[in-house]
């Protein structure tokens, strides 16, 4: 199903579609590149017209999560 996906970080981001997903169920992300990687619904923060936007975490930090936006977040201080 496509979706569109916001305010990208190092642990996940927020994604709109147009399905209603209880919060804890697991998604399966796949990016422009073919990478999948496992994503937890962790809260749902707008509804509007039928599309939902949630916030999720990906399952495990593995190096796909690491890579899975194409970009590189500043490391921690």
């Amino acid at each position: 199903m496509p979706a569109k996906a916001t305010n990208l970080n190092r642990h996940g981001a927020a994604v709109q579609l147009s399905r209603d997903l209880p919060v804890g169920t697991v998604v399966t992300l796949k990016n422009q590149r073919g990478t999948q990687v496992s994503a937890r619904i962790v809260s749902v923060i707008a509804a509007v017209q039928g599309t939902s936007t949630y916030g999720v975490e990906f399952v495990d930090q593995s190096d796909d999560s690491k890579q899975f936006w194409g970009i590189s977040f500043p490391t921690n201080s």
